[in-house]
């Protein structure tokens, strides 16, 4: 088939493009390089099934054009992030949400399917675990900008399902929990590559709060292997499936897994404890757990999560330590 990756560029869309690759569909992918880079896909450009278009999905004509040429369109393209969030909120909020609709507009027009990529964040801060896609979301009022992106996303969703449901467009959501992996980066807040690259430079690990928060992390290839089973599966059309990992880790315990992992004597001395209002805003909310149910893709498609999460960020501390070599070999002429 052939399939369009919207946000393509970035460390889970270069995953689901070598999986998409591999199983004989041609790819191409829509990113503008805000956040996403060439080099996630680099070794994909041999492929003569492979192509990278630059360009926002705010950009309608654009998305149109080649919505049209697709079969299946992966739309990942989002801002995310929570130091984006606070940050730029008004940037979250037009890319998540006139982007999802300029790729569903275009979608319905074509006749091509859309996978459209959602969030756990949607589900707030609801004491109800684990989450289930049919559960109450519970969130802060609006004055809270800590709550625009779980907002945006929500408003996605009904984009979604009311193309779905008013158009006929063939959707399928899925909702990630703290997807993470090898090309992954610490900007914006993502925690396991901010830590691992933390932990290899010699500096103190910061976690936000007392560290006691739970979540759930997922391989990305993992979650990759779960969006081509939910592609092909005609019963996922007009649902909303998790995607995540059921083991919860705090992330105290993280950041000490990640020190032993580098090598490193778990002190605590080697953690610093970060209030959230210095690290983000006053009066920030965070969820003290987060942890997806997974019975409804298991049921579909029979997908669970394989990839032990010691694997994992043994897998982003070689790919740093790597990074870091060629870094420094670059810097002395060799």
């Amino acid at each position: 088939m052939r399939i369009l990756i919207t946000g393509g560029c970035g460390f889970i869309g270069s995953h689901l493009s070598e999986a998409l690759l591999a199983d004989g569909h041609r790819v191409t992918v829509l990113d503008d390089l805000s956040t996403g880079r060439r080099e996630n896909v680099a070794h994909l450009s041999g492929s003569a099934d492979f192509s990278i278009v630059e360009g926002s999905v705010l950009d309608a004509g654009l998305v149109e054009r080649q919505v049209a040429h697709s079969d299946v369109v992966f739309h990942l393209a989002a801002a995310v992030g929570v130091e984006l969030i606070i940050g730029d909120p008004l940037r979250v909020l037009e890319t998540n949400i006139l982007g999802t609709h300029n790729v569903l507009r275009a979608a319905a027009s074509a006749g091509a399917k859309v996978l459209l990529a959602s969030t756990s964040e949607i589900y707030g801060k609801s004491a109800d675990l684990p989450f289930a896609e049919d559960g109450d979301r519970v969130l802060g009022p609006t004055s809270k900008w800590r709550w625009c992106y779980s907002t945006s996303k929500a408003a996605d969703e009904y984009l979604a399902f009311a193309y779905h449901r008013q158009r006929r467009l063939p959707v399928v959501v899925f909702r990630l929990f703290n997807t993470v992996g090898p090309r992954q980066r610490g900007h914006y807040g993502m925690v396991i590559p901010r830590l691992v690259e933390q932990a290899l430079n010699g500096q103190p690990l910061t976690v936000y709060g007392d560290g006691s928060q739970s979540r759930t992390f997922c391989d990305a290839r993992d979650a990759v292997r779960a969006l081509c089973g939910l592609m092909g599966e005609p019963g996922a059309v007009g649902e909303a499936f998790n995607v995540g990992s059921t083991r919860e880790v705090s992330i105290h315990e993280l950041a000490r897994t990640i020190l032993e992992l580098c090598g490193l004597e778990p002190s605590a001395e080697r953690i610093a404890l970060v209030p959230y209002e210095r690290a983000y805003e006053a009066g920030f909310e965070d969820m003290t757990r987060r942890a997806p149910d997974l019975s409804r893709i298991r049921r579909l498609t029979g997908w669970s999560p394989e990839i032990p999460l010691e694997a994992t960020l043994a897998a982003v501390i070689e790919e740093k330590r790597a990074a870091g070599l060629r870094a420094s070999e670059t810097a002395s002429g060799h």
